[in-house]
């Protein structure tokens, strides 16, 4: 009797698992057809950890990095170029400050506060944004080190409160000659701003490259990283308290980096001392200050003149994965404004931009046509993983509705176009694939390692027929015009000149490419 008893009690445990095994299988299957049901709606997947690496963006990547490298001035130290060697270690000795380091912007020998420091934002927010795809290929700890070398320089730029050296060099002086910064021997002037002769822009931008990478290392240096917001927080108040725009209290600037307004730097800081502090008074200041500055309803083109675009889709993050945030009311017009510059941007859009070419190419200006292009796939890269990670997969557009990975879509074929898939069948990336430009307008690249020359004679390898004798990495040329030509020529500056700042953002383009992965929740 007892044995029979036994048996049913048996009998009974092996059917109540049947059936939970039953449910179990019965609830996988529902949620495996949901989710298959959602994609045949065409919302996507949301991504996850780093996934499977694009390689062809991962040596991209890598080139684009190598280009900073190229671009240091200083002692250099474990220097991986072998024609580069060190250059202006005198530099700032005028005032007894050290400014050796930083970078010089382009084919020459200046180094122009302002770009640099939109230089250093943009690759701060790659790596904020996306570090966990470039350590994936290696390039987390180069990307650090050049930003770093950069900070490093706006730190003795920064001695004071209210004084802040924006440029060393004289652009009259140096683009007269054609020589190698290892043999400059021109007197390198410094210009700077005071609360007597204010430039809020740069002061501004500055502050957002300090706030910014006092996030990168926060965890890996936060004695350094409290060094950097103690900065930002100096320059923001210095930016606000003594307006006035550097462009018209320093005219000799006009010629190279003229500002068309500070408002923008104004927000973009704010927003970047936001993440970096979390103190509410400067959420405060975007909300309070954007019907002043922030031209809503308009979208813009993210460039080292205009920061709107860059500060609309950095505060829509906020509302993205923020839900419950005070004072988010004020951030809805941010929001709308980076949907409107998204909408702009997809080629089916009702309201797609007309300024691009018939291979694709989004192109605004015939000089460095390439930052927009770039500028414009970095801010679509990082708006549709926001979506995708908050489980947002489409957006309107008048209307018309669109998915995420659209969005992702246009950036990756804004970096194909950039890397040989387009009508000339060339990069603009020097040294990547097997057509690229050879006769870049760069000082450095032109001249042999080991030639001995002056001001003047250099202008031989200037006018040389022969391609130049060293690579430069990484280098992102301005790039084509609207009909899709390009002159490979040392003289061509508007089209065959490479920058900094333009390298930064195919930091963070490529780096939002080689792989997939969730945005971060928080920058912190």
């Amino acid at each position: 009797m007892g044995e029979e008893k036994s048996k049913s009690r048996g009998w009974c445990g092996w059917f109540i698992a049947l059936i939970v095994l039953a449910a179990v299988v019965l609830a996988v299957v529902y949620m495996v057809k949901s989710k298959m049901k959602k994609n045949d709606d065409g919302n996507g997947p949301v991504p996850g950890p780093p996934g499977a690496i694009d390689k062809k963006y991962a040596d991209a990547l890598k080139l684009s990095l190598q280009f900073f490298d190229i671009q240091k001035s200083g002692k250099l130290v474990d220097n991986k170029i072998s024609w580069r060697g060190d250059s202006g270690l005198k530099d700032g000795s005028e005032a007894n400050l050290d400014l050796s380091k930083g970078l010089y912007d382009a084919g020459d020998h200046i180094k122009f506060g302002f770009p640099m420091a939109f230089t250093a934002t943009v690759l701060s927010w790659s790596i904020l944004e996306y570090g966990d795809q470039m350590d994936v290929v290696n390039q987390l700890d180069p990307a650090k080190e050049s930003l770093r070398w950069t900070t490093d320089y706006f730190i003795n730029a920064h001695p004071s409160d209210n004084v802040l050296y924006i440029q060393v060099g004289d652009p009259e002086v140096d683009h007269p000659c054609w020589e190698r910064p290892e043999t400059m021997k021109q007197k390198r002037p410094l210009i700077k701003i005071d609360a007597d002769t204010p430039g809020t822009e740069v002061a501004a931008e500055t502050a957002a490259a300090m706030a910014s990478a006092s996030l990168v290392f926060k965890d890996s240096d936060p004695q350094y990283s409290a060094t950097l917001l103690k900065h930002a927080k100096q320059l923001f108040d210095f930016a606000d308290t003594k307006r006035g725009s550097y462009s018209v209290n320093i005219p000799k600037v006009q010629d190279y980096y003229n500002s068309t307004g500070y408002g923008d730097e104004l927000l973009w800081a704010a927003s970047w001392l936001y993440h970096a502090t979390e103190d509410k008074t400067y959420l405060d200041y975007v909300t309070k200050h954007g019907n002043e500055f922030a031209s809503f309803g308009n979208p813009t083109w993210f460039s080292w003149d205009n920061k709107l675009a860059g500060t609309q889709v950095l505060l829509s993050r906020l509302l993205f994965f923020k839900k419950d945030l005070s004072g988010s009311k004020g951030l809805g017009s941010y929001r709308d404004t980076a949907k409107a510059v998204m909408c702009g941007l997809l080629p089916k859009s009702p309201t797609a931009t007309t300024s691009r070419s018939n291979g694709g190419l989004v192109l605004v200006s015939e000089w460095n046509a390439l930052q927009q292009s770039v500028s414009a796939a970095f801010l679509a890269s990082l708006f549709s993983d926001y979506m995708l990670t908050s489980r947002l997969h489409k957006i309107s557009c008048d209307g018309k509705i669109f998915k995420a990975t659209e969005l992702r879509d246009f950036a990756r074929s804004q970096a194909d176009y950039i890397l040989g898939k387009n009508p000339m069948g060339m990069s603009f990336v020097v040294g990547y694939g097997d057509k690229y430009p050879q006769y870049i307008h760069h000082r450095g690249a032109s001249i042999p390692a080991d030639a001995t020359t002056g001001c003047l004679d250099g202008f031989e390898y200037f006018n040389s027929t022969k391609p130049n004798p060293n690579v430069a990495n990484g280098a992102l040329v301005g790039g084509p015009f609207l009909n899709e030509t390009f002159r490979d020529a040392r003289d061509n500056v508007r089209q065959n000149e490479p920058t900094t700042y333009n390298n930064a953002l195919l930091v963070g383009l490529l780096s939002s490419l080689v792989t997939t992965s969730s945005a971060p929740q928080s920058l912190k």
